[in-house]
């Protein structure tokens, strides 16, 4: 099915189910420990041993020698393979770096060897027993000496051009009477999700299939069939469930890869998970940045000229952390000059995390928007109202599918009682506490994406789908049996969700807030088609058909749904695909983030009273999973905002604090109070669903609102996140 024109009415619209706020159709086994998750798939790959890898112990530099012959003596130790044993290996597209290395060093932690034991703590044992000899090379750790040094590069990200540049920005700022030129910083950061990056593999002569924890299934599949040479169809990634993946899980990884390695030399399944050190340092993270924003405005706050320049690093051959790209589209502003830098460091690969490029970019934008509304003398809200744009800033023919973004302002001012916020720093308290309200705008871009599904209708009346579509957590298998359910009318329990193998049709998979509604659209487009096959089988025009409780009515005549698979299984599969809609219309969503913190008056410590959140992101498909995915982004934004950074040993170039313990993230006692508001919309240009999506949208701008609100407490204004005691404290006002 093509999607060319907007949408216009269509049986989800009826939202008898789809809408709903139901509870998580696999939630039971979850609860109860009886989804399995990669690790875990004993069944499916029996008689399992253990791989453990050999990590890089530099970060820059080449492997002198290696020698494996007291790991290959231990006990329980079934093979050694190294990058030499293992034969030539290719590099999956969306990999920077190799996934086994050697002799040369790209990255500290890079894997170098996998240890393949009858058990783990074998396998571990044995792996401590390599001897490595290295010839370590300078590497470049810092991106601020790199900035400094002018080591960097331009360079551009999804499309983003560098420098783009709109009107007379320099001409503009210079003659603006009212002026803001900051620089900010943001930290890198690690996903941090609960499961780890596991993979187990297993050979059937020369087909390989490996039970993965992968977001993207097609793109897995592809790049390791070319990191072994092998042909695609040879491949089989099956990941049916996810324990959190924030992006850290779009790509292949080395573990997939040294499973795969390691099953061909033992001739056996085997097992390979991450340590929680490797993780941080052997996969992906979301890269630091420092950020310089100009904004120019009018003494009536009228934005005239706005610059936001970006700086971010990467392995060679990498990209730039985007953080500029909401600056392209969420303000006013006839002058613009946007553009992104590269430094290459020999740092572990920067990559996608939770809203990349808007998460970063937001918590130097909204702080900048704070600044610049002080400088003016007006309320922030009021600021980015009077900024507001119905088009593109950059391309004023090409409106805005929907733009909401003034009514989830006022929503939450009002919601939270902004009114009573006192403009005035440091004026505030609540005994030895200072308070402070701050408040930012969100923006995610909508994307839609290529997605496909195969739906089956039984005799007795159940569909089962089946498609490639992942679930990391966000509920996609409720809201694909919600859309099912829907188009076929039958009531849930009569639909079966089957999801994350590969050799189920090719879905978008779950990643930059396109996961649920691609895939819900590609359900829909199979549905179509099933549709029309019962109804052709009952001997119903399928364009007036009328498919509810359960059974089939048009002219008059009425059937069970299931009396049209009779004959036989009914099957029907469809990829929705898109035209140019995303060309005509620009597609984002919106939303407003509101904040309250309390700062200790003598000791700077910082506790969040409450958060509220608005958002319009088109129809939400199931409110009860849409408000966890945005109180889970907004706690991630509350990590951001106070405590999250990857701690980078500049000499060595790893960072230090690679675990749980050292990489600190909120728990419940930091986040006492949040709430919800969707406003009711649906957006027609977007898919058939006429939704979006909110599971990055949720996350952008949090940490900018509690910064924010930290100034408004303390009149401390810390531009380096994360807003830490030690930033705070040389400047707090007088206790008395």
């Amino acid at each position: 099915m093509r999607f060319d024109t907007p949408a216009g009415n269509n049986p989800i619209d009826q939202m008898k189910i789809v809408g709903r706020a139901v509870d998580r159709v696999e939630g039971h086994l979850k609860t109860t420990g009886s989804a399995p998750y990669a690790y875990e798939q004993n069944e499916a790959a029996p008689n399992a041993v253990y791989g453990y890898p050999v990590m890089s112990a530099i970060a820059k530099g080449r492997i002198a020698a290696m020698d494996t012959a007291p790991a290959r003596r231990a006990p329980g130790v079934l093979a050694v393979v190294t990058a030499a044993d293992a034969g030539k290996l290719g590099k999956g597209n969306r990999n920077v770096a190799m996934l086994l290395g050697g002799p040369e060093v790209e990255h500290y932690h890079q894997a170098i060897a996998v240890v393949v034991a009858e058990s783990f703590e074998q396998a571990r044992a044995a792996a401590a027993l390599v001897q490595v000899k290295y010839e370590a090379g300078a590497g470049a750790f810092d991106l601020k000496q790199a900035k400094d040094e002018g080591k960097v590069k331009g360079g551009g990200m999804g499309g983003v051009q560098n420098d783009k540049r709109v009107g007379d920005f320099e001409g503009a700022f210079e003659a603006a009477p009212v002026r803001l030129d900051a620089t900010y910083s943001t930290p890198d950061q690690a996903h941090a999700m609960m499961e780890p990056h596991a993979s187990i593999a297993s050979w059937d002569g020369d087909r390989l299939t490996v039970w993965t924890s992968n977001q993207m299934i097609d793109w897995g599949r592809g790049d390791l069939a070319k990191t072994l040479g092998l042909p695609k169809e040879n491949v089989r990634l099956v990941s049916p469930y996810i324990g959190g993946g924030f992006g850290g899980k779009l790509f292949l990884r080395a573990e997939a890869v040294l499973a795969a390695l390691a099953a061909r030399a033992v001739q056996r399944p085997v097992k390979v998970a991450l340590a929680r050190p490797m993780i941080f340092n052997n996969t992906t993270h979301r890269p630091a940045t420092i950020q310089r924003i100009r904004i120019g405005a009018t003494r009536d706050g009228k934005i005239t000229a706005m610059a936001h320049e970006s700086w971010s690093g990467d392995l060679a051959g990498g990209k730039p952390e985007n953080a500029i790209q909401q600056s392209r589209l969420l303000y006013a502003g006839a002058n613009r000059l946007t553009g992104t830098r590269l430094a290459v460091l020999d740092l572990p690969e920067g990559n996608a995390m939770r809203a990349p490029g808007e998460a970063s970019g937001l918590m130097a934008l909204e702080m900048a928007m704070d600044e610049m509304a002080e400088k003016l003398k007006i309320d922030p809200v009021m600021f980015r109202i009077t900024n507001d744009t119905r088009v593109d800033p950059e391309n004023p023919d090409r409106p805005f599918s929907q733009r909401r973004l003034i009514e989830c302002m006022r929503t939450g001012a009002e919601r939270f009682g902004w009114s009573r916020r006192n403009a005035q720093p440091a004026s505030v308290r609540d005994g030895r506490w200072l308070v402070g309200l701050g408040m930012a705008a969100a923006f995610r871009n909508n994307l839609v994406i290529r997605s496909g599904a195969r739906l089956r209708l039984s005799p007795a009346g159940v569909v089962t789908v089946e498609t490639d579509m992942t679930d990391i957590g966000t509920g996609s298998y409720t809201i694909i049996a919600q859309t099912a359910a829907e188009m076929m009318g039958l009531p849930l329990d009569r639909v079966v969700v089957k999801l994350g193998d590969s050799n189920f049709p090719v879905s978008s998979g779950s990643g930059g807030q396109f996961g649920a509604n691609s895939s819900t659209a590609g359900v829909y487009a199979a549905a179509v088609k099933l549709r029309e096959a019962v109804a052709q089988r009952l001997g119903m025009d399928a364009g007036v058909a009328e498919f509810a409780d359960g059974m089939v009515r048009a002219g008059g005549k009425s059937a069970p749904l299931g009396q049209a698979a009779m004959q036989g299984e009914l099957v029907a599969e469809d990829t929705m695909e898109y035209g140019d809609l995303a060309k005509r219309y620009q597609q984002s969503t919106f939303g407003a983030h509101f904040v309250e913190v309390a700062v200790d008056a003598a000791t700077a410590e910082i506790r969040i009273r409450r958060m509220l959140a608005v958002c319009a992101a088109g129809r939400i498909l199931n409110p009860k999973s849409a408000r966890s995915q945005m109180i889970g982004a907004m706690t991630m934004g509350a990590g951001a905002a106070l405590m999250e950074e990857l701690v980078v040993d500049k000499r060595r170039g790893f960072f230090v604090n690679h675990d749980l313990a050292g990489y600190e993230v909120p728990v419940h006692a930091d986040i006492p109070h949040q709430e919800v508001i969707f406003l009711e919309e649906t957006d027609p240009v977007s898919s058939p669903m006429k939704a979006k999506g909110v599971g990055e949208l949720g996350i952008c701008g949090v940490a900018a609102a509690i910064s924010n609100a930290v100034y408004n407490a303390t009149g401390v204004r810390v531009r380096d996140y994360p807003v830490t005691l030690d930033k705070l404290l040389p400047r707090m006002p007088d206790m008395i």
